[in-house]
């Protein structure tokens, strides 16, 4: 048995090898998620025309927030953690509410989408960068200012606000859903009577990675916000010893690695930026390629 003389304790004891799983794989996804998607941040900053372009401010929003995610995992996936009202050696919710910060980018991400293939004229017209900028930096005020609330009012309010803010995160899944299959829709029937040509590829391109990256997300997001909506209904405990240990908020650490992994493998001017400008200058083997 391993014991450090730390102020809050590791996620586990080390009893056994189901423990050294455990701790290697949490450290494992914080470190993929600060590489990853803070590959996609330099690369998207180091890139003017990907930062003329909205979809990518869209991209470096929740990579920054992804990157975040991985930092904060090296503390509530290594050491004895658990978020809730009220919680355990915490983040006061700071870590968790990036992933609101993710959920409300990728859907307004897919209004722009939609919006950018079924309007062009009048999405070029009014929807402009500095639009999409502004919007990017509300959704960070927004989110942590409904944190503060909930950091400043009593356990009892908190839980009652977090309760609303639950059924407000249903309603977005099924927003979510519902313009992921108007995007198919589109991608399927509108681009494919579009003339061939840069502009298509495009457009298809951009469609085709939001689908994606929706998907994922919701694929892994999804089973951990209904674990907690059932420990909200029941009023019982959770059942994993901490976040470390559970299987559901792994997946939604993993989704900070996913996300950013899918916006490099589904864009070509990303995944040309990434490795020029962040991989060439960090692996000495990839210069001479």
């Amino acid at each position: 048995m391993i014991s450090l003389n730390l102020t809050v304790p590791l996620a586990v004891d080390f009893n056994d090898a189901a423990d050294y799983f455990i701790f290697i794989t949490n450290l494992l996804l914080a470190t993929s998620s600060v590489l990853v998607a803070g590959s996609v941040v330099l690369g998207i900053i180091c890139k003017k025309s990907l930062r003329a372009q909205n979809r990518f401010i869209f991209m470096l929003n929740t990579s920054i927030s992804d990157t975040l995610s991985g930092i904060g995992g090296y503390y509530i996936g290594l050491f004895d953690v658990q978020e809730g009202y009220p919680s355990r050696n915490g983040t006061y919710y700071i870590v968790p509410s990036l992933l609101g910060v993710n959920i409300l980018t990728i859907m307004f991400a897919q209004v722009d989408r939609f919006f950018a293939v079924a309007h062009p004229y009048a999405y070029s017209r009014h929807i402009t960068r500095t639009v999409v900028s502004e919007l990017c930096v509300f959704i960070w005020f927004y989110t942590y200012f409904i944190l503060m609330i909930l950091n400043i009012v009593s356990i009892d309010v908190a839980s009652k606000i977090s309760a609303y803010s639950t059924l407000m995160l249903q309603a977005i899944i099924i927003v979510k859903v519902m313009l992921n299959v108007k995007l198919y829709l589109i991608a399927k029937y509108q681009i494919a009577r579009d003339p061939p040509g840069p502009e298509r590829d495009s457009k298809k391109e951009s469609l085709r990675l939001i689908i994606v990256v929706v998907m994922c997300f919701l694929t892994l997001w999804t089973p951990y916000f209904y674990y907690i909506v059932i420990i909200e209904l029941t009023k019982s405990t959770y059942i994993f010893k901490n976040s470390a240990c559970d299987p559901l908020a792994m997946m939604i650490r993993l989704s900070a690695t996913c996300t950013p992994g899918l916006y490099i493998w589904g864009s070509p001017a990303l995944r040309e930026a990434v490795l020029k400008t962040v991989w060439k200058r960090v692996c000495p083997p990839l210069r001479k390629r």
